[in-house]
């Protein structure tokens, strides 16, 4: 009796999971397709195939804590994608050039997720996303300090040029949101190409 309870309680907790995966995929589509004030449970109900919203609000306190799981979700997917890719050089250069490319990749890859996640960051003021995006800008920035004092990249101030990488990044996610048409691979490369000139000693 006590095995079959615990069947029924994983059982429980699977069907829990799947159902909170398949309402933040949905939210993510919605994110991408309209926009973070469009993104109203009643579209992200609609998307995921529920028959109404009461499903989300059991599975999220509100459209803070969904959005939270959003962007959680989209690092989770495009760190995974990313990180392999940064590890494998050895180099600072390499890696630079890794994170930049592999990142852009990442947009063509998962084309909803990182619209998304630009959408929620923007238009969204929560404490915890901002202290996040900043300790990532900071992590960027450390990285880059540590190179200039391994002798591998030049003389520039490191928060700047950090800050600098993540808005041009941005800038092309935004871009690709409403122009479908851009040759990603090449400007990964372009902006890659750039960021090398810039580090360089």
């Amino acid at each position: 009796m006590q095995a079959n309870n615990r069947t029924t309680e994983q059982e429980r907790t699977f069907t829990e999971a799947a159902r909170r995966a398949q309402i933040v995929g949905a939210a993510i589509e919605v994110i991408a397709d309209l926009g973070y004030g469009k993104a109203t449970f009643a579209r992200i109900a609609e998307r995921a195939g529920l028959s109404s919203t009461g499903m989300i609000s059991y599975h999220f306190k509100g459209k803070d804590d969904l959005m939270r799981e959003v962007v959680a979700e989209v690092l989770r997917v495009v760190g995974a994608y990313m990180v392999p890719r940064i590890e494998a050089e050895s180099t600072a250069r390499g890696r630079l050039r890794a994170h930049i490319e592999s990142n852009i990749a990442a947009l063509a890859e998962y084309p909803k997720h990182l619209p998304a996640v630009v959408e929620v960051l923007t238009n969204t003021r929560m404490p915890d996303f901002d202290a996040s995006m900043d300790a990532f800008l900071h992590d960027i920035a450390d990285r880059l300090r540590a190179a200039q004092a391994a002798g591998e990249f030049g003389e520039f101030d490191p928060w700047v040029m950090a800050l600098a990488i993540r808005s041009a990044i941005d800038a092309v996610v935004s871009r690709a949101a409403t122009d479908p048409g851009l040759d990603l691979a090449l400007i990964g490369r372009e902006l890659a190409d750039l960021f090398d000139r810039a580090t360089r000693k």
